[in-house]
C-alpha cells in the first residue's frame, strides 16, 4: 500500500505549493512542479519514480492534452496552421544548431553532437497548456499556434531521431518514405474518424442504460486516439488531442469537460506535474554545473528565439511572436524520451545523462513564469494603446 502514502504526499504538496504559487503571483503548475523536485531524491526523497507514478504520470499528461482540444478554438487553429507550421521550423532549426554547437565545444565526437542537438529540438506544451488555460489563453491566437506548431515539432523530431539512429547506426535501417508515410496515414485516419466515427460512436454510448457514458465515451476515444498515434510513430499527447478536437466538435463537449476536468485535476493531472520534478536528482553533478547552465542557457533563447522568428515572420508582432516563443520553451516528457533513447543506443554518454534530465527539468520550471510576464505585458500594452 505504500502507493496509496504516495499519492497523499503528492496530492497535499500539490495542492499546497500551487496555492503558495499563486499567492506569490506565479501560475500554480511552477508551484506544483517544484513540488516534485522536493518530494523527490533531489530534497527529501519520499517519492521515487516507480512504473506505479510513471503509467499515473501518463494518464496525466493525456488527460491534460485531451482537455486542451476540447478547449481549443479550431477555427483559430485552421487560421494559423501557417504560422505553426513556421514556429516549429524556426523551432527545430535553431535549437539543433545551438546544441549541436556547445556539444562541439564542450569536446563531443560529431555523433554525440549531432544527437545533443537533436535533444534540444524537442517540445512538450503540456506544461504551458496548463499554463495558458490559468490565464484564459488557451483559445487566444498565440496558444492555437502554440499548441499546432507542437504537433507539427512532435513529428519534424520523431522524423529526425529515426533517421539519425538509421545515418549513425545505432538503430534499424528506417525506410524514410515508410516513416513519412505512417505520419500521413496517421492524421487521414484520425480526421476520417473526427468527421464520421467519433458523432457516431458519442451518439451510440450516450444511449446505454448505465451512469456516466458520455464522460465514459470521451475518454475511449481520447486513450483509442492515444494508443493509435504511439502505434504509428507519433507522440501519445497528439492523438489526445486530436481526440478533444474532434469530440469539441459535437453536442457532447461540455459534457464531457465539465464531468472530467474534476478528476484529471484532483487526481491525475498532479502525479504528471511531481513526475517532472522526480527526475531530478543532483548527485554527482558539481562537476558539471558550468555545462548544465550553459546548455541551459542556450537551449531557453535557442528555443525561444526560433519560435519567434517563425512567428515573426509570418505575421505576428513583435511581442506576440516572444510570447509564442515562450511557450515552446520547455522540453518536458518528450526530450526525456529522447534521452531515454539516446543512452540506451549510446548517442548519448552516461556522463553527460544527468545534465541533461536537468537542463529539461529546468526548461520546463522557466516556462510558466515566462508566459506569465510574456502575457502580463501584453495585457498592459493593450492598456495603453486603449488609453491613448
Amino acid at each position: 500500500m505504500e502507493f496509496i502514502l504516495h499519492l497523499v504526499l503528492i496530492l497535499i504538496f500539490t495542492k499546497l505549493a500551487g496555492h503558495l504559487s499563486v499567492k506569490l503571483g506565479q501560475p500554480s503548475v511552477l508551484g506544483e512542479l517544484i513540488a516534485g523536485v522536493i518530494l523527490g531524491p533531489a530534497v527529501l526523497g519520499w517519492v521515487h519514480q516507480t512504473s506505479f507514478i510513471q503509467e499515473f504520470a501518463e494518464i496525466g499528461v493525456l488527460v491534460l492534452m485531451f482537455i486542451a482540444g476540447l478547449e481549443t478554438d479550431l477555427d483559430q487553429l485552421r487560421k494559423n496552421w501557417k504560422v505553426a507550421f513556421a514556429v516549429a521550423v524556426g523551432g527545430v532549426i535553431i535549437p539543433f544548431f545551438g546544441g549541436y554547437g556547445s556539444a562541439i565545444a564542450f569536446g563531443m565526437d560529431q555523433h554525440h553532437a549531432l544527437f545533443f542537438g537533436l535533444l534540444f529540438c524537442a517540445t512538450s506544451v503540456s506544461i504551458s497548456v496548463q499554463t495558458l488555460k490559468e490565464m484564459n489563453k488557451l483559445s487566444s491566437r498565440e496558444g492555437t499556434t502554440i499548441l499546432g506548431a507542437a504537433v507539427v515539432d512532435d513529428i519534424l523530431v520523431v522524423v529526425l531521431l529515426a533517421v539519425m539512429m538509421s545515418v549513425l547506426g545505432a538503430g534499424e535501417s528506417v525506410s524514410i518514405g515508410t516513416l513519412i508515410g505512417k505520419k500521413v496515414l496517421f492524421f487521414v485516419v484520425i480526421i476520417a474518424a473526427a468527421i464520421w466515427a467519433v458523432p457516431l460512436l458519442m451518439k451510440w454510448l450516450s444511449k446505454l442504460k448505465v451512469a456516466e457514458t458520455v464522460i465514459s465515451a470521451g475518454v475511449i476515444i481520447a486513450l483509442a486516439f492515444s494508443y493509435f498515434a504511439e502505434w504509428m510513430g507519433v507522440a501519445g499527447i497528439i492523438g489526445a488531442f486530436a481526440a478533444g478536437i474532434a469530440i469539441s466538435q459535437t453536442d457532447y463537449k461540455h459534457t464531457v469537460e465539465n464531468k472530467l476536468e474534476p478528476i484529471a485535476y484532483s487526481l491525475f493531472v498532479p502525479v504528471f506535474f511531481v513526475n517532472i520534478g522526480l527526475n531530478v536528482n543532483f548527485e554527482g553533478v558539481g562537476s558539471q554545473i558550468g555545462f548544465i547552465i550553459v546548455i541551459s542557457v542556450i537551449a531557453i533563447i535557442t528555443k525561444l528565439l526560433g519560435g519567434a522568428l517563425g512567428a515573426g515572420l509570418t505575421g505576428f508582432n513583435r511581442h506576440s511572436s516572444f510570447a509564442v516563443g515562450t511557450g515552446m520553451i520547455s522540453r518536458g516528457e518528450v526530450a526525456l524520451i529522447i534521452a531515454g533513447t539516446g543512452l540506451s543506443s549510446g548517442l548519448l554518454a552516461t556522463d553527460y545523462y544527468t545534465s541533461v534530465i536537468i537542463m529539461v527539468i529546468v526548461t520546463t520550471l522557466v516556462t510558466p513564469p515566462f508566459l506569465k510576464i510574456m502575457f502580463s505585458e501584453k495585457r498592459e500594452s493593450k492598456k495603453e494603446t486603449s488609453v491613448s
